[in-house]
């Protein structure tokens, strides 16, 4: 796991039905772009639904949509977890 504190972490690290806040975005150029178009957005909750069978990818729910993504692009959402 790559946790920053104790509350924050990546969505990557998040586990089934785990919800969060971003934070942050460390993309950069078109995968940041993509990110944000797609609701990836700091100040949005978020909730990690499951993960594929072989745990890529992930499928998140964020803006009442489901979206899924590379474990590799939820590795650069830094994210605030809420309990």
């Amino acid at each position: 796991m790559t946790q920053t504190t104790a509350s924050t972490l990546y969505l990557s690290d998040l586990i089934q039905n785990q919800r969060g806040i971003i934070q942050s975005c460390n993309a950069e150029g078109m995968l940041k772009q993509k990110l944000l178009s797609m609701g990836f957005i700091p100040g949005t909750e978020i909730m990690m639904l499951r993960n594929a069978p072989l745990r890529d990818p992930i499928e998140v729910k964020v803006h009442n949509c489901l979206i899924t993504i590379r474990r590799s692009e939820a590795a650069l959402l830094r994210i605030e977890a809420i309990c």
